[in-house]
């Protein structure tokens, strides 16, 4: 489990693979220490499995089924990605409660200036806005940001400062694709809400 604070802004270091699956190491000074081997760690969202650890770098393989949902597969060395590592008990849950199983890829409508932050606006899919309110949750490539408007087929959130300066989000443009993650919550409450046919 995450928060969807992010810890460390590491740095692509090698990407090898194709479709059958990707192997990724990533540079993490801050976090390597923290990670043990078969640990999990969110890289932009995206729960995947340490499977080498080493001073300052950590080495992850991605399936197909990883790839398929998730940007994941557009990295390439030297790109910047946000890092969490799993929470722990004890520490500060800061967020909201963040799997980093994507739900879906939203794409960057607009990015506009707001006061010393940005506004910008996320295009997606109807199954992601449903899980959506205003005001509430959600998971941009890995970071817990509150949904401060809301339409149809998109989103709009406002980032502060210190958001722009301790993740990746300062880079967003026009266009580009991001891991979304609605709040877990939303989609349990759907479910308890379901109608139900009795077993005979």
């Amino acid at each position: 489990m995450f928060t969807g604070i992010v810890r460390e802004v590491g740095s692509v270091a090698i990407v090898a693979g194709g479709d059958d699956g990707v192997q990724l190491e990533i540079e993490a000074p801050e976090i390597a220490p923290l990670v043990e081997i078969g640990g999990s760690v969110a890289i932009n969202g995206v729960c995947l499995t340490a499977e080498t650890v080493t001073p300052g770098r950590l080495t992850f393989h991605a399936v197909p089924e990883t790839l398929s949902r998730t940007t994941l597969g557009a990295l390439t060395p030297g790109e910047p990605v946000n890092l969490e590592p799993a929470l722990r008990a004890g520490d500060a849950m800061g967020g909201h409660i963040v799997q980093g199983h994507v739900d879906g890829i939203g794409t960057v409508r607009s990015v506009t200036a707001e006061g010393e932050g940005i506004r910008v606006t996320v295009a997606a899919s109807a199954d992601t806005i449903r899980y959506c309110v205003e005001k509430g949750s959600i998971t941009v490539e890995g970071v817990s940001l509150t949904i401060a408007e809301l339409h149809d087929d998109a989103f709009g959130v406002a980032l502060i400062p210190h958001t722009l300066t301790e993740t990746t989000l300062s880079r967003l443009a026009p266009g580009q694709r991001v891991n979304l993650e609605v709040d877990v919550l939303a989609k349990y409450v759907e479910r308890l809400l379901e109608p139900r046919v009795p077993h005979a």
